[in-house]
């Protein structure tokens, strides 16, 4: 699964946080480590295709989840009512990451975690369109102000629109629709069946659109991978914790650091020129997510 910006989970939220401070270091924890995933996918796709290197992504993030597989039982973790939900978050989750994995080798850094932090405010546009939820104005308000943010980044009328971004918007679309169907199978799956299915989906789907593109990787390369491997699965737990620490509008703007991470590894480690406006766009979206999380935390049932 690409790693997309942090979007607050679908169970029910404490009202007040139990350990803050440790929510917002796992939330940092989940910026880093998703930033240094990309610097990564990027170093990598030096030597071999971005389809490639989101088919071993998924290998690994397989080999990660066969402990807790076996632990739980088979059986049980792969007994499910509702095979064809499992099968469209997997098609909605194979474009996301194949499209994510290919923007980032040739989208800046920054820019690629700037617009990845619309794939919430399209989740909620979603939810909107196919769950029947009906957002007051105010959250409306914050929804906007989201897709001016990205505006500002991509600037259309202004600067060309590349095929990197176009593919980041693609992939925050298709996240979005994954992230609607994993709501709804959230209500009868547990979250192990989830992922589960979602690993077993993608490694074969990844796996054949990097049949048309192999290379085998260099020796260095396979370090890069498992790194890539170790720093995903780095980020999916610092979420998780971040969000089982304290609450979703606590923790979010913490997710900013991710911007400040991904300019210093674009400056860095590829001469990339951090971008005023970008970094402007996606502190507006930021902003607005960390709204649009507030006022539905402001209307759930507890």
């Amino acid at each position: 699964m690409a790693e997309p910006a942090a979007t607050e989970p679908t169970t029910a939220v404490r009202p007040i946080p139990a350990r803050p401070g440790v929510g917002i270091a796992w939330m940092c924890t989940a910026a880093f480590g998703s930033s240094t995933m990309n610097g990564m996918i990027r170093e990598a796709s030096a030597d071999i295709h971005a389809f490639e290197i989101a088919f071993f992504r998924n290998i690994f993030g397989l080999l990660a989840l066969a402990p807790m597989l076996f632990r739980a039982g088979l059986g049980a973790t792969m007994r499910t009512a509702r095979p064809g939900l499992h099968v469209l978050r997997g098609c909605l989750n194979a474009v996301a990451m194949l499209s994510f994995f290919y923007a980032v080798t040739v989208t800046p850094l920054a820019t690629v975690a700037a617009l990845g932090f619309t794939a919430p405010l399209f989740a909620a546009l979603l939810a909107v369109l196919f769950l029947g939820e009906r957002p007051g104005w105010r959250r409306w308000t914050g929804l906007v102000a989201g897709f001016v943010g990205a505006l500002v980044i991509i600037r259309p009328g202004f600067a060309d629109i590349s095929f990197g971004v176009l593919m980041l918007l693609l992939s925050s679309v298709a996240w979005a629709g994954a992230l609607i169907v994993i709501k709804i199978l959230s209500r009868t799956e547990t979250s192990l069946t989830i992922t589960v299915f979602a690993a077993l989906f993608l490694t074969p789907v990844t796996g054949l659109a990097a049949l048309f593109v192999w290379t085998t990787p260099a020796a260095g390369t396979w370090l890069l991978l498992i790194g890539i491997g170790a720093f995903g699965s780095l980020t999916q737990w610092s979420i998780a914790q971040a969000f089982h620490e304290a609450d979703a509008t606590l923790v979010l703007p913490f997710d900013f650091t991710k911007l400040l991470w991904a300019s210093a590894i674009g400056y860095v480690f590829f001469a990339e020129r951090p971008d005023p406006l970008t970094l402007l766009g996606g502190s507006i979206i930021l902003a607005s997510v960390t709204y649009v999380a507030y006022r539905e935390r402001q209307h759930r049932p507890l």
